[in-house]
């Protein structure tokens, strides 16, 4: 049995297709079950409710085997410790009393570097893979940069302004990585069963890309002129807000931007396992562009 969380994310999604193609046993927790298709639904069995809370996730890790774990957005958390360490803490306990064996996490690039201890979000997303292992369970963290589908956020300006706007360096290269090569790469970890400890896995994309050549690949495929501008992490944080973002969730976003533009992402070797297979510009075909022109 495989616990899913979040399956109706852009990774768990992916990743419950997946398993089910390949005739797995899955137990999904979802907050509301109408979001899932109603062929998922006749082939796992559906846990209610959040993965954060404690009766829930204890229900679901009964007789697991392994477990999927991500912790969902939520911007209304005061902050990102809250919403990653605190939110995992009912879980944790549960892999431990039930003798989970495996659990395979999504967590961020970083660990090791000058600026993991002040990166907001992946601050707090590191630490809570290390509550997980404290439990003494086995752990592959899957350490991911900035996801291309972060883009889709950006629909609106491209199609009405012809620009994206990040706190990113206009010139700095980073990896980038699509969520289905996230989703592979869980299932891949979550059907081996030789692997115990505690390790990482990074998913870094085929290529280094800065939102310069990011915005050219984007003209290229739209057939239209598209523009990059930095922006402030003021004006960042208060677009955030804006949006409902607490001002501690909004702050820990600031601080992963700013780590980033440090080389938070760029400390990670790049090897044979780590190069995901789909490239940017595939994503902007087969996803981004499609987007913007329904």
């Amino acid at each position: 049995m495989i616990v899913i969380t979040a399956p109706t994310g852009t990774i768990g999604r992916l990743l419950v297709d997946d398993l089910l193609d390949r005739g797995e046993r899955l137990r999904l927790v979802v907050r509301d079950a109408s979001r899932l298709a109603p062929e998922v639904r006749a082939r796992t069995e559906v846990v209610v409710g959040s993965h954060g809370d404690a009766t829930v996730i204890d229900r679901a890790c009964e007789g697991a085997e392994a477990v999927f774990w991500l912790a969902p957005d939520d911007g209304s958390a005061p902050s990102t410790e809250v919403a990653y360490v605190d939110f995992t803490r009912p879980a944790a306990t549960a892999f431990a009393r039930h003798g989970v064996r495996r659990v395979v996490a999504v967590t961020a690039l970083g660990r090791g570097t000058p600026q993991a201890g002040h990166a907001g979000p992946v601050t707090s997303s590191l630490a809570m893979c290390d509550l997980i292992a404290s439990s003494g369970v086995a752990l592959r963290a899957v350490a991911c940069p900035s996801f291309m589908h972060n883009l889709l956020n950006h629909v609106r300006a491209l199609k009405e302004q012809g620009m994206f706007f990040m706190m990113t360096d206009p010139d700095l290269k980073a990896p980038t990585v699509a969520t289905r090569d996230i989703a592979a790469t869980a299932a891949r970890l979550l059907l081996d069963d030789s692997w115990d400890g505690s390790g990482q896995v990074a998913c870094l994309g085929p290529e280094d890309l800065s939102p310069n050549d990011m915005a050219r690949i984007i003209s290229e495929v739209l057939g239209t002129e598209i523009g990059y501008r930095q922006i402030t992490g003021a004006a960042f944080k208060e677009r955030m807000t804006g949006f409902g973002m607490t001002d501690g969730m909004a702050q820990g976003m600031v601080d992963m931007f700013e780590a980033k533009n440090k080389g938070l992402d760029n400390a990670e070797p790049r090897t044979a396992e780590s190069t995901t297979a789909t490239t940017f510009r595939q994503w902007c075909e087969e996803v981004l562009k499609p987007a913007v022109t329904a």
